[in-house]
């Protein structure tokens, strides 16, 4: 049974995320609406479709003229990211319903990934919370983006804007890391990773290849030195648990 005190946390955990979808989905609803889609569509395409990079990449091609088959393939390919964030909560859904663990891993995001990875690791949290935490932030986007297209072009809001303010999300989530050395070699690698693919004409597979990057070299960092990706060293975790 979910609590008040379970919604209480998970509104609580999502609330920072909800705000940024706010300032991100207007802007993604006034561009979709600038390619014709109506407000029904927009909603459809932001429950089933939850991804805000692919939801900004499908009207910009379109309007750049890119060909249909082009479009899928690019928004597919940044989208594999997602079956990674799954696959990291693969642990703590062993033990949890079967349905609830469908839903958690398919409505997880970039920003409600790091917030539920935070709150694992603190203990005390649940793939229910988790879940909410997803439901949440996917209504914020959702209902920004439909409200983007109704406002329409009533709202100059520069699009250059919208794109730092999905930057700035992963700032603020970042800062709450744990600044390990594992960690920093993470953030540099990747940063260093996406800044060359876009320098060599990658832009679509640039935040996939930069993360892959980041991940590989931390997890070999960390192995080079016998710690974890936590920054606890291997031996003195033994000598805790003997």
């Amino acid at each position: 049974m979910i609590s008040r005190d379970d919604i209480r946390q998970s509104f609580q955990a999502a609330f920072p995320i909800m705000l940024g979808y706010v300032a991100i989905g207007i802007p993604c609803g006034i561009l979709s609406n600038s390619i014709g889609m109506n407000a029904l569509q927009v909603f459809v395409m932001s429950i089933v479709f939850y991804s805000g990079a692919g939801q900004f990449m499908i009207p910009n091609m379109w309007i750049a003229g890119a060909p249909m088959a082009s479009i899928i393939a690019s928004v597919s390919l940044v989208n594999t990211r997602q079956m990674l964030y799954s696959a990291a909560f693969a642990p703590v859904c062993r033990t949890a319903n079967k349905l609830l663990s469908f839903m958690f891993a398919a409505s997880v995001t970039d920003e409600s990934y790091g917030v539920n990875v935070i709150k694992f690791e603190e203990g005390g949290w649940t793939v229910a919370r988790a879940t909410m935490v997803n439901a949440f932030s996917n209504s914020s986007w959702t209902l920004s983006n439909v409200l983007g297209v109704l406002v329409g072009d009533a709202i100059g809001i520069p699009l250059a804007v919208a794109a730092f303010a999905m930057t700035s999300i992963f700032i603020c989530l970042l800062l709450d890391q744990k600044m390990t050395p594992s960690n920093v070699v993470a953030i540099v690698v990747a940063f260093v990773g996406v800044f060359v693919c876009k320098c060599v004409g990658l832009s679509g597979p640039a935040i996939l290849i930069g993360a892959v990057c980041g991940v590989v070299a931390a997890m070999v960092f960390a192995t080079v030195r016998g710690e974890s990706l936590h920054g606890e060293a291997d031996g003195s975790r033994e000598a805790e648990v003997s």
